[in-house]
């Protein structure tokens, strides 16, 4: 492995000098004895899990924007146009350096602690401690390697700032990231999850790195065999038995079926309630009003942009029997919004907006409208993303919708919900997904597993395609932190975003050198300070 300090370089760039000396200055005399004590390394390895926040908790253009599901609204707000439309994509387009960044911090602390592992206090728990921390190193990686290709691959601690580095190809960024997850494998825990790393998470994750490689042009041809059999251990048996609705309940984020999450409560943001908490409810939804929602101390709506709304073919991706359509969207709209979560008993409230979808019927829309006189009918083919032109005009998605939350505007981070990151619903398909591979029959299996606790019809084996299952990834997961990835990895990206969504073009993805511009570009700032000159962009941007 090569002697590199991307992330230190990184860290200088996008934070002062006195920052990252005061934040990061792991060489001290206190750190060394800090670190050195059975509670000090423990410290470290908790600054781990807190890098989750920092690649998770900001905005959500790098994980869903650009994609067939997500568009800002017609008219309205605003996304970056490089990640959302992919025309001014380029080294310096705002954004693309997110990951890049927050990643390599992510690396860093990584580092730091396995270097202090050799030489700190030998407990019993700290071989499961170094596990947890591969398994975070493994998923930095990932992240990256989707996302830029190959990049540089640092495994050793150091202490001050390197300004030349090298590239390393993506085949040897894959292989750091299993070898991580299987020392991780079998180190950590094999306990019900509890915040921690455990056995099951890094199955999944495992399971979705040899997925993910199948389709790469180095892959080994097991790899589909082999994230076939990972996804059935993280699987274990367990079936899919909670209610979508209740799955999503503000505050069951802990349920029997999370594998990983970034932890959040509001007591560990108090401290600065709109800066430390996360922003996924921020977005899928239209602009919901502003300060004139909180009454006596009282959030009644939350803040939303016009961003990241669904698109006509996300909404049109639902059948009539399918309960994951409810669980998502909120179809009605309470005079106060937060009431659907806060009141038990709905009858008596007022409804200000129903979204009509589009199984129902003139005389079932006419009967509504009777009884419910005060509410405005939003018709089927009038809310989605291209169409939008005034608040409350795009339906709002619930899935994390946060009563608990103060009220911020979008420069805010004030979410205090977990994030989910691997749950058992995306386990069963991305068993799906392998076994479409090697034994599409087993595969169905895993899909319909999905689609029966949705109380969707079966899927059928004629139906049961890469489409397919994109199409049920984006049911069972709209929303969550996937879909740019899931159409990268598929490589239907460019079929798909420029088929679904109103904004993009199949030509927007034209860069240069005849090449599609499918990965991210390396950040020009990244670029510019490394003394390597034969460090290469991505082709595409060069």
């Amino acid at each position: 492995m090569k002697k590199l300090i991307i992330l230190g370089i990184l860290a200088l760039t996008f934070s002062s000098c006195s920052d990252f000396i005061e934040e990061d200055n792991l060489a001290s005399a206190d750190a060394e004895s800090t670190y050195k004590t059975a509670a000090g390394f423990n410290l470290l390895v908790n600054a781990n899990y807190s890098q989750l926040r920092e690649i998770y908790g900001d905005d959500a253009y790098v994980f869903c924007a650009g994609t067939d599901l997500y568009a800002v609204g017609s008219g309205r707000g605003s996304e970056p146009d490089g990640l959302s439309e992919y025309t001014q994509l380029n080294s310096s387009s705002t954004d693309v350096d997110q990951l890049y960044i927050s990643c390599y911090k992510a690396v860093r602390a990584a580092n730091t602690a396995l270097f202090y592992s050799d030489i700190t206090e030998q407990t019993n728990d700290l071989n499961t401690l170094i596990g947890e921390v591969k398994y975070l190193r493994a998923n930095a990686y990932f992240l990256l390697v989707q996302t830029y290709g190959g990049v540089g691959i640092v495994t050793e601690y150091v202490d001050y700032p390197q300004l030349s580095f090298d590239r390393d190809s993506a085949e040897e960024v894959y292989n750091l990231i299993i070898s991580d997850l299987e020392a991780a494998l079998n180190a950590v825990s094999t306990s019900s999850y509890n915040g921690r790393v455990n056995k099951r998470a890094v199955q999944h994750l495992l399971a979705k790195v040899y997925l993910t490689r199948a389709y790469e042009s180095f892959a080994d041809t097991s790899d589909f065999a082999t994230a076939a059999s990972y996804a059935d251990d993280a699987i274990a048996g367990e079936a899919l038995t909670i209610p979508f609705d209740e799955l999503w309940f503000p505050g069951n984020e802990m349920n029997t079926e999370t594998l990983f999450s970034v932890q959040f409560s509001e007591s560990s943001i108090s401290s600065d309630p709109e800066n430390l908490g996360h922003k996924q409810g921020n977005w899928f939804g239209p602009y919901l009003g502003g300060s004139e929602n909180v009454e006596n101390g009282i959030v009644n709506a939350p803040w939303r942009s016009y961003t990241l709304l669904a698109t006509d073919f996300a909404l049109d991706l639902f059948s009539s029997d399918d309960e994951r359509y409810n669980a998502t969207f909120m179809t009605e709209v309470y005079m106060k919004y937060y009431d659907e979560f806060r009141v038990d008993d709905k009858s008596g409230l007022e409804i200000r907006h129903y979204y009509t979808p589009k199984w129902a019927t003139q005389a079932e829309v006419d009967a509504y409208a009777i009884a419910h006189p005060e509410a405005q009918i939003h018709l089927w083919g009038t809310y989605a993303a291209s169409v939008v032109s005034s608040d409350y005009q795009t339906i709002p998605a619930k899935k994390f919708d946060d009563p608990k939350a103060p009220f911020a505007n979008g420069s805010n981070r004030v979410g205090t919900r977990d994030i989910i990151l691997s749950r058992l619903g995306e386990t069963y398909l991305i068993a799906a997904e392998a076994y479409l591979n090697t034994n599409p029959a087993t595969g169905l299996d895993r899909l319909n597993a999905v689609r029966e606790r949705a109380g969707a019809e079966p899927a059928t084996i004629g139906e049961f395609d890469i489409d397919y299952v994109l199409d049920e990834r984006a049911r069972e997961l709209f929303g969550e932190y996937h879909r740019w990835f899931d159409l990268k990895r598929t490589e239907k990206l460019v079929e798909r975003a420029s088929l679904h969504n109103y904004l993009i073009e199949e030509s927007n993805f034209n860069g240069a050198n005849g090449e599609l511009k499918i990965l991210r570009p390396i950040p020009q700032s990244a670029l510019d300070l490394n003394q390597n000159k034969d460090f290469a962009q991505n082709p595409a941007y060069n």
